[in-house]
């Protein structure tokens, strides 16, 4: 049902033909009642919400019904945007080439060892989103295991760890295949993904840099010297070609197809990712037997084994959009009447506030789709604030990030929690906590300044 979803919205990005987004929806709606009985009750609690809403909209709305489609139409491209990610996340994990590039960048030398697994971690981040975790975080810890000094391991542990975390949520602020982009770029009028991507590159490289200056210059101190290593061998070309090879040609077909047929970035990584994830499994089958048939195993397993079993994630993040949506729809009533104006606020006030608000939250368990969705729709137009579109997209693009670092609810901590063995809200806090206040710091004087320049 899901694949469904995502053929019918990809196609609709293309065509725009309203069928294709009702189908979309259905699949979606057809989709979460089959997972819905099969996933966590605090799960199962965004879908209630949901449903709750859906009766509170036809009791106090009078275009009710528009309401809950454009929410449909939310959860149906977040779950669409969803399976396409995870298309190119499952080509990747298989190719011996993507795993040798990981293996390069955690053998090399304390030096060097965190900002190459900042930078590697951004560049698998790109492809494989949060798959760059999961992938970067095994092999680190697992080479961190191997250390048989308790200080020396619990250390480089931790710093390997934090490194691919800080490095991946860095592609957040700007990455055409992160939900943050993908959603704060359909909720802010006249914005678009190339326009902002001048600021969301400075605030890419403030959060890696960062890292990178904190962990310098706080290395832990050992009571006994550690171990000296040799450079890893090889050159970063020799063993990360496979992977610039890869970014390079989803980046030319991805910018060429937006160019040649106007639809937006996000469509047609949508319709790239999933036919790109095939060709790439049709290359790791060329030199093995029956390779036809082995592609068709893979893919029929992707349908059928993959995304159920995602239905967790794909539940809560497909229920965070339509409760987003819906929710403001039904609240809007009440905040006009209450005769509440953001535009009166200065707008470095306001754009600021959007940028804390999502971290903010994400202390008190809002997903970050939840919280964009939600408070998006009530603020003023770029227009009427007099700035440009692509400062808000900042402030929220940048809020996701620091949100993806430090709220314990929040995929990104909670893989790094179970890599390193400790509690989500240790990972937010005790490892990021220092970091999350500068970079916080840092990203509100650059939005500061952006109002006024």
């Amino acid at each position: 049902m899901i694949v469904g979803t995502l053929l019918t919205t990809a196609a609709y990005e293309f065509t725009g033909a309203p069928i294709l987004s009702y189908l979309a929806a259905l699949f979606t709606l057809l989709g979460l009642v089959c997972f819905t009985p099969q996933v966590p009750r605090t799960v199962q609690l965004f879908v209630a919400i949901g449903v709750g809403l859906v009766f509170f909209a036809v009791g106090t709305l009078d275009d009710w019904q528009g309401a809950v489609l454009t929410a449909l139409s939310r959860a149906s491209f977040i779950a669409a945007f969803f399976t396409a990610l995870t298309a190119i996340r499952s080509a990747a994990i298989t190719d011996p080439n993507i795993l040798e590039c990981g293996r390069f960048l955690v053998s090399q030398p304390p030096g060097r060892r965190y900002i190459a697994l900042t930078i590697g971690s951004h560049l698998f981040g790109l492809l494989l989103t949060y798959g760059s975790i999961s992938l970067l975080g095994a092999l680190a810890t697992d080479t961190a295991s191997l250390e048989t000094n308790p200080e020396v391991r619990r250390h480089r542990t931790r710093r390997v760890l934090i490194a691919v975390q800080r490095g991946f949520i860095a592609t957040l602020p700007w990455s055409p295949l992160a939900f943050a982009s993908a959603i704060t770029l359909s909720v802010i009028p006249g914005a678009s993904w190339a326009d902002a991507l001048p600021l969301t590159i400075v605030s890419g490289v403030l959060l890696a840099g960062i890292g990178w200056g904190l962990d310098t210059a706080f290395k832990p101190r050992l009571t006994t010297p550690p171990p000296k290593r040799g450079p890893a061998e090889g050159g970063w070309f020799e063993h990360m070609k496979s992977l610039y090879l890869l970014l390079l040609l989803l980046g030319l077909s991805t910018a060429a197809i937006h160019l040649m047929t106007g639809v937006r970035i996000f469509g047609v990584v949508m319709a790239l990712v999933p036919a790109a994830s095939v060709l790439w499994i049709a290359l790791q089958h060329r030199n093995r037997p029956a390779p036809l048939q082995n592609i068709t195993s893979r893919v029929r397993a992707f349908a059928t084994s993959d995304i159920p079993n995602l239905k967790k994630e794909l539940t809560l993040l497909t229920m965070a959009g339509f409760i987003g949506s819906l929710g403001a729809a039904t609240l809007s009533p009440f905040i006009e009447g209450a005769g509440i104006n953001f535009a009166a606020m200065p707008t470095w006030i306001l754009v600021l506030c959007v940028f804390w608000f999502i971290p903010v939250t994400g202390q008190l368990g809002m997903n970050p789709i939840l919280a964009v969705s939600l408070f998006a729709p009530f603020l003023p137009s770029p227009d009427v604030l007099g700035i440009d579109p692509a400062i808000l997209v900042c402030a929220m693009t940048s809020g996701w990030a620091l949100s993806g670092v430090t709220s314990p609810f929040t995929a990104s901590v909670l893989l790094i929690a179970a890599f390193g063995k400790v509690s989500p809200l240790h990972v937010g806090l005790r490892w990021n906590g220092v970091y999350a206040l500068v970079c916080g710091a840092t990203l509100s004087v650059w939005l500061f300044l952006l109002t006024y320049i």
